[in-house]
């Protein structure tokens, strides 16, 4: 089935759904439940809210809030009025906020009030009086600067709004019931919809084609400044439908939603997913190991994607066996390092009956491949599976771009409809990835066998040389990790005299582990080449990760040196 030719687009969809699913239930947020015709309604009111706001056809509608079901009815009301979804990080400090803000001339951004003790409304008002104050320049600047002359609707851009050092900002809506002066309450917005007429906002939803940004998806930025991926409404339900076929979810499935839904993990193959098949959504606004327990006992949640931390933690928690986990069915994940043994103890201990992998990024929709279920474990547990339909992966070396041999590694490149149209507004950025014949550069390094699967082995970044060896820190990490007694690790190449770099790992030890760097070590120099072994360990007692589970090694390096 294809979805764009189903559903034509987003808005589509959300009405699809509240049709065909409207007594099933949507949404388990908390004590509130809501039917998904509950939540069809929720979104045309948001909807009309947004058009007697003035949001048109492709204006940028920002959401800077964690897992909910405000997120969800805002950002679909406002991709339901025509506008293009812009999600932000929930950990961003707020110059990055303002930064993307300004980058995307987002005219209207739904906002959380406080979150893990952080007031986001406080930190946008510091941002923006600090690049008012440096000339806008290294938070809101440059993207907020060129804004103020590109691009403005009439009634912004005179700096009258919230924030007017972000003169495209036209409102900042607070999504509670209190808001400081200048921003608006998510009550006194959606008031403002009550005098639109339904056919109006039916009328606004049929403007939406598939052909239309759906998304920007901001990158993370750990190795610079985030560049913002479109993605347009026909790739999203393309993508999706083919993410539910492969991983065989269903109208009676419950799925505790744990990806953060700035990340497109969380909105696409959880809500839009989710959205598909009629599958009830329980949002979690942080990954909580004792909230995720409960929530999958009460619930009798039967999917969680996530990355290989989230289920690691789950399997090591002592109070697991406290909890009843049976209905658990569906785990997907994906990372360039998914420990083998991971994929065993979820099948073993848990008894889940799909366990597969999967490989993405925001430049690709999302999804590159993923495996099949009925794959064989050691398809499972040492790839990323194969290339989704109607798309292309291979692998290349060299200057040329020649095609490696299976089973030799290179930079994977990937073409077919999932691939994005470019950068917002960056044609040297969007230059740099895609080649003229259609292929993204990924930047990650991976390994395809006779079969298609992919192994994932690293990104072009990380790698660094050992006397003039190549060596792939997650092929490292991989192994370090099969140590009965480390937890979790990271390695990276630090500067040596006599080899130029060598490998240091920081490792996370089991609890009551009295694991040493030197046994470590020791361990290492039996289980790989020489040239491989980390030269150097240090514990710590956790990794630095951004919200989407990918290790922060800018930060590692910093402490390095």
């Amino acid at each position: 089935m294809r979805g764009d030719v189903e559903w034509g687009s987003i808005p589509g969809l959300v009405r699809s759904a509240a049709e065909r699913y409207a007594d099933a239930e949507a949404v388990v947020d908390g004590r509130t439940r809501i039917t998904y015709g509950e939540l069809g309604a929720r979104v045309e009111r948001a909807a009309a809210a947004c058009v007697a706001n003035g949001v048109a056809v492709g204006d940028r509608v920002a959401v800077w809030a964690p897992n909910s079901l405000e997120w969800m009815v805002a950002a679909l009301g406002a991709v339901s009025a025509g506008a293009v979804l812009v999600p932000l990080n929930t950990r961003f400090k707020g110059g990055e906020a303002a930064y993307v803000l300004g980058v995307s001339r987002a005219k209207l951004l739904f906002v959380t009030g406080t979150f893990l003790g952080t007031s986001y409304v406080a930190a946008l008002r510091r941002a923006a009086g600090a690049a008012a104050g440096e000339g806008a320049g290294e938070a809101a600047g440059e993207g907020a600067g060129a804004a103020a002359g590109e691009g403005t609707r009439a009634g912004a851009g005179d700096g009258h709004g919230p924030l007017p050092q972000l003169p495209c900002l036209e409102q900042v809506v607070v999504l509670s019931d209190d808001a400081p002066a200048d921003f608006r309450t998510w009550k006194d917005f959606l008031a403002d919809g009550d005098g639109v007429p339904d056919a109006e906002v039916a009328a606004r939803a049929a403007e939406v084609t598939g052909t239309l940004p759906s998304d920007i998806v901001f990158t993370s930025g750990t190795t610079g400044r985030p560049k913002g991926a479109v993605i347009t409404h026909a790739q999203t339900l393309r993508a999706y439908e083919v993410w539910s076929d492969l991983a065989g979810l269903r109208q009676d499935d419950r799925y505790l939603i744990v990806n953060p839904f700035f990340h497109t993990f969380g909105y696409k193959a959880g809500v839009i997913a989710c959205l598909m098949r009629g599958a009830t959504m329980i949002p979690q606004p942080v990954f909580n190991v004792d909230t995720a327990l409960a929530n999958i006992a009460a619930e009798r949640v039967s999917v969680l994607p996530g990355p290989p931390t989230l289920h690691q933690s789950l399997l090591d928690h002592p109070a697991r066996d406290a909890h009843d986990l049976s209905a658990l069915r569906l785990v997907v994940t994906g990372a360039a390092v998914v420990p083998l043994r991971l994929v065993e103890r979820l099948r073993g201990e848990l008894g889940v009956g799909t366990v597969l992998t999967a490989y993405g990024l925001s430049e690709a929709s999302g999804i590159v491949t993923m495996c099949r279920r009925g794959d064989e474990p050691s398809v499972i547990t040492s790839t990323s599976g194969r290339a989704i339909p109607g798309t292309q992966v291979k692998v290349v070396v060299g200057p040329g771009d020649e095609e490696a041999a299976p089973g030799m590694p290179g930079e994977i490149l990937v073409r077919g409809f999932n691939v994005m149209r470019g950068y917002y507004e960056d044609e040297p950025a969007t230059a740099e990835v895609l080649t003229p014949d259609g292929w993204l550069r990924t930047g990650d390094v991976g390994v395809l066998d006779e079969a298609g699967n992919l192994r994932i082995t690293d990104r072009l970044k990380d790698m660094f040389v050992v006397g003039g060896f190549n060596a792939y820190p997650a092929e490292i990490e991989q192994r370090l990790g099969l140590h009965p007694d480390v937890a979790d690790v990271a390695v990276i190449g630090v500067p040596d005299a006599r080899l130029g770099e060598v490998g240091k790992a920081y490792v996370v030890r089991r609890e009551a582990s009295v694991l040493t760097a030197y046994d470590l070590i020791a361990w290492a120099r039996r289980e790989m080449a020489n040239y491989k072994v980390p030269r150097s360990v240090e514990f710590v007692p956790r990794l630095p990760r951004n919200a989407s589970g990918k290790v922060l090694k800018t930060e590692l390096r910093r402490r390095t040196g």
